[in-house]
């Protein structure tokens, strides 16, 4: 069975940074593409910082030179590291990955931050 299993979120202050781990299994994991995602209050979810089987990386505007997305492949782990957080990064985060047609997501994790 294809199980991600993330870690904590946290609470900071606007500046600080935290970071998010998203553990999968039943996957050969090396070979998909990682996606985290994040759905903010009343809005929909959004596509947040993705990598590839090749450690190519996107990541949405809003995000970028602040969010790192990274991988480790014989932890079979993905991983968000949020520097400089802002009110608005204020979501709960999810990891997905896509597996024979079916996507598969982590329970997801809040992530809050104060001004």
């Amino acid at each position: 069975q294809v199980r991600l299993v993330q870690s904590r979120g946290g609470s900071v202050q606007a500046g600080g940074s935290l970071r998010l781990s998203c553990s999968a299994s039943g996957i050969n994991f090396r070979l998909y593409t990682m996606n985290w995602h994040r759905e903010a209050p009343g809005k929909q979810r959004e596509l947040v910082a993705s990598i590839s089987s090749a450690h190519d990386k996107n990541y949405t505007d809003a995000v970028a030179g602040r969010f790192t997305i990274s991988r480790d492949n014989v932890r079979n782990t993905v991983y968000l590291q949020m520097d400089n957080l802002k009110p608005e990064d204020t979501a709960v985060y999810y990891c997905q990955t896509r597996s024979r047609g079916f996507d598969f997501w982590g329970q997801g994790t809040q992530v809050t931050v104060s001004s």
